[in-house]
């Protein structure tokens, strides 16, 4: 049962709230500039000077698949390099290549052994994991370990492991980020969904109460965007137990049955229509886009045009940077909104069920 009234009632969110999940959110900046930190006090920029023949992202449960297909997407097409995502290191890595590494599991023996075996056959490998246990065993002699400085419970380091993984890619030349300006971007967008601020000026509130009792389409409009909802879809599921649907625009338009029901439900054409006659419930279209340009405008616009009651989140609209600023402060929005929603439906935190306010 969602009780919307507890997302503007401050008392009540703070006692919901037993393990403070919204202020290791909003921690996204602070994790940033602290691993930002940590790379270069480890020598990444040395370490990491020249170009390699492969780059592999070895991603384990957790977060790390989300980083690994946002980080593939920044890259591109036109990356002069491979890139190899693996749940474990490939057989053929060596010497020329350059491993990049996440796990949640400080015991994650695939991981170590993965590790250990790149760092034997000369690869440089950056790794970000806790600093305790096999896998952090595994990198004493063969990785530069970045581990985390600003504690936050697990789930919360998506940023954390993107700003490490940017700090390796920055150093080879294959990608450009201002870590500073997407941890400052992040420290915007956490006072912007402050739970002081109400739902009706608070973009992670409301995207809460946008989804909330739907099945949310998240629809990507570019391959950057897709990556994010992957994510939101996962911080979604953890939080709040809602299931979301996730892909590109494009191959949305090719599932015929659910893009009707998609148009159907942004159309407003029986506004007496009965949600609980549909199959599977109503449904909520979300159009996400990250990427600026004419192409990227001529997409948004065919997909408005069929979806036209559609919500499109584009953070590009709302802040001033590039590609990995959008994305990083997209996917913080989906984690304080999953956490706001899954607050007020008692899928997380307190006894399970709230009371009215009144």
């Amino acid at each position: 049962m969602l009780d919307d009234t507890l997302l503007d009632d401050q008392r009540r969110l703070a006692d919901a709230d037993t393990d403070d999940l919204l202020r290791a959110a909003a921690r996204a900046g602070a994790q940033v500039r602290a691993t930002a930190e940590a790379a270069a006090e480890l020598g990444v920029d040395r370490v990491m000077r020249e170009r390699p023949r492969a780059l592999v992202l070895i991603t384990r449960p957790g977060v790390g698949p989300a980083v690994a297909n946002l980080v593939t997407a920044l890259l591109g097409p036109r990356c002069p390099v491979p890139v190899v995502v693996s749940d474990e290191a490939p057989g053929w890595v060596g010497a020329l290549d350059v491993v990049l590494a996440h796990t949640e599991d400080p015991g994650d023996h695939v991981l170590a052994e993965s590790v250990d075996l790149a760092g034997r056959r000369g690869a440089r490998v950056l790794l970000t994991a806790e600093p305790d246990g096999p896998v952090a065993a595994s990198a004493a002699r063969h990785a530069l370990l970045v581990p985390p400085r600003v504690p936050v419970p697990q789930g919360f380091g998506f940023v954390r492991v993107f700003a490490a993984w940017a700090s390796a890619l920055s150093a080879l030349g294959l990608l450009e980020v201002d870590l500073t300006q997407v941890a400052d971007e992040l420290d915007r967008e956490a006072e912007r969904d402050h739970p002081v601020h109400e739902s009706f000026v608070n973009p992670a509130k409301s995207l809460a109460l946008r989804v909330a009792e739907r099945t949310p389409l998240l629809w990507g409009l570019d391959d950057m965007a897709t990556a994010v909802a992957g994510h939101g879809a996962g911080v979604l599921a953890r939080h709040a137990g809602l299931v979301c649907d996730v892909a590109p625009h494009r191959q949305a338009i090719t599932r015929t049955a659910l893009h009707r029901r998609a148009v159907q439900g942004t159309s407003g054409a029986d506004i007496f229509a009965d949600p609980d006659e549909e199959p599977g419930g109503q449904v909520r279209v979300l159009l996400l886009a990250v990427r600026r340009g004419q192409q990227a405008e001529q997409a948004k616009l065919a997909a408005v045009r069929s979806l036209v009651g559609a919500d499109v989140l584009e953070p590009a609209e709302e802040v001033s940077g590039g590609d990995a600023v959008c994305s990083a402060l997209l996917a913080l929005r989906f984690e304080l909104a999953s956490l706001y929603l899954g607050l007020a439906a008692g899928t997380l935190g307190g006894p399970g069920r709230y009371a009215s306010a009144v």
